[in-house]
């Protein structure tokens, strides 16, 4: 069959749809999970034979209104109608890809101003650019030059950081895809991708399950070697002068043992971290 990646994300999100989700009748007899084509097709309103084609990679070029369709057919949150649209070739594709990222000076500035508030500041393949004092305390399985998604995979100490490592990955996966849906020909996001896929079967098996979403807020629970448990959450926000890098913050409730234990780091780092290093950035290729 001559797949595509339109066609094989279309799949993989058909088989995550029950009729009850979108008010179907089941009526028990399925060979395989979740909608079939002709249900898919009927509520989207095309052709049976026009959506197989779609499926098959016979056709990859759909217009925006049947890409629409097909979102609310397969129940798409924002984040998986975007992918759509970028892998169907609807979206722009970024421009400069394959150049130096670089962190930017007056960002590193700001971000040491949050002793209370780590933050690491990701390129757009998860490399770490940079991260304040207090980031490089809470994460120091992630020094700047490191990178995020490798370090999930490989690094045998990141599982037991994580309290609930399966559901990290799996996120980091669908983040990543996410990005490379994104910038498909850029080099550094193949050249992780390859290396993550040579080195971990586990990464493979979460890749070919085709999620896609962006990080958002969320509430994360790690293991730190040095101060225990630490209850965060997670912000994230895109560098509007760097298109594809990532600022992501995290903070605890005043009041809480976490809140406690990240001014205890802080009081540490300040003492025994080195400074950001200047030459903080990754040449994409």
């Amino acid at each position: 069959m001559n797949t595509s990646k339109l066609g094989d994300y279309l799949r993989s999100r058909r088989a995550r749809v029950t009729p009850p989700d979108v008010g179907l009748p089941e009526d028990g007899r399925r060979r395989v999970p979740g909608l079939r084509r002709e249900e898919v097709a009927m509520l989207a309103r095309i052709s049976v034979d026009y959506y197989l084609r779609l499926e098959q990679g016979r056709e990859r070029r759909p217009s925006p209104q049947v890409l629409d369709a097909l979102s609310e057919a397969l129940l798409l949150d924002d984040d998986g109608r975007l992918h759509l649209y970028r892998i169907a070739g609807t979206a722009p594709l970024p421009r400069h890809e394959g150049s130096i990222e670089r962190a930017d000076p007056q960002l590193l500035t700001l971000a040491e101003l949050w002793d209370r508030t780590p933050g690491l500041l990701l390129g757009r393949a998860y490399d770490v650019l940079a991260a304040n004092t207090l980031g490089r305390a809470v994460f120091p399985h992630l020094p700047p030059g490191s990178n995020l998604l490798l370090a999930m995979f490989l690094d045998p100490s990141v599982r037991s950081f994580h309290a609930d490592w399966e559901k990290a990955a799996a996120n980091a996966v669908a983040g990543f895809r996410f990005l490379e849906g994104a910038r498909p020909n850029d080099p550094r996001i193949h050249e992780v991708l390859r290396t993550a896929t040579e080195n971990s079967r586990e990464f493979a098996d979460l890749w070919k399950r085709r999620d896609a979403r962006g990080k958002s807020d969320a509430a994360k629970v790690l293991l730190h070697p040095d101060v225990g448990e630490l209850t965060l959450r997670m912000q994230t926000f895109d560098v509007r002068s760097a298109p594809g890098q990532q600022l992501i913050v995290y903070h605890a409730q005043e009041g809480t043992r976490t809140a406690d234990a990240l001014r205890l780091l802080g009081s540490l780092a300040a003492t025994t971290h080195p400074e950001p290093r200047d030459d903080a950035s990754r040449r994409a290729t």
